[in-house]
């Protein structure tokens, strides 16, 4: 299966994602992610075994990967923390979009903080590591094409979207498996911070 360790934005706040997606929304090209499944992802894991009998003999199991989030949150010595979510930006440049993002205004050397852990503790199990720094976000959509970057740069020029706070008392273990339709997540594991 295909995981990842993420913090998950509450439902509360799934209207305000979906105002700061609205100037690019309908854009050609641009997928908009669900704005109920919102999350900052801490750790992408990839592929991940389920089993013994599992066809990905070379991936960590998940019972690895539990193990290794627990250790990772002590490590991190994180307690429960407020989060803020505002603002627009893109990976990997204005130029070229490829993703749309929120910012985290609020929380972020947190997030960062456990990142750190779950590198660690994921790559010591043979995970491959980052090829980039951390920077905590909030995917809002994803751009397939050069059609729809047009609007995404007039949402940039624009008023940065607030899209709200909210407290960070966990992180989860996510499963996530692709359609047609987009991703559709599964929590594995939740694991409590503090």
């Amino acid at each position: 299966m295909r995981a990842f360790f993420a913090v998950d934005l509450p439902d509360s706040l799934a209207p305000a994602v979906a105002d700061a997606q609205a100037p690019f929304a309908d854009a050609p090209g641009v997928n908009p992610v669900d704005p109920e499944q919102a999350h900052v992802t801490l750790k992408f894991l990839g592929d991940v075994a389920e089993g013994d009998e599992d066809d990905t003999p070379d991936a960590p199991t998940v019972d690895d990967v539990i193990e290794a989030g627990e250790r990772a949150v002590d490590r991190a010595g994180v307690d429960p923390f407020k989060c803020a979510v505002a603002g627009l930006g893109v990976f990997p440049n204005r130029e070229y979009i490829s993703v749309v993002w929120a910012g985290v205004d609020r929380g972020g050397d947190e997030l960062a903080a456990l990142h750190e852990a779950l590198e660690a503790e994921t790559t010591a199990l043979g995970v491959d590591p980052e090829d980039h720094d951390f920077t905590p976000h909030v995917t809002l959509a994803r751009v397939e094409n050069a059609a729809g970057a047009e609007a995404v740069r007039d949402a940039l020029d624009g008023e940065e979207p607030e899209i709200g706070s909210f407290s960070v008392d966990e992180i989860r273990l996510v499963k996530s498996t692709l359609t047609e339709s987009g991703p559709e997540y599964a929590v594995v594991r939740e694991f409590g911070l503090g």
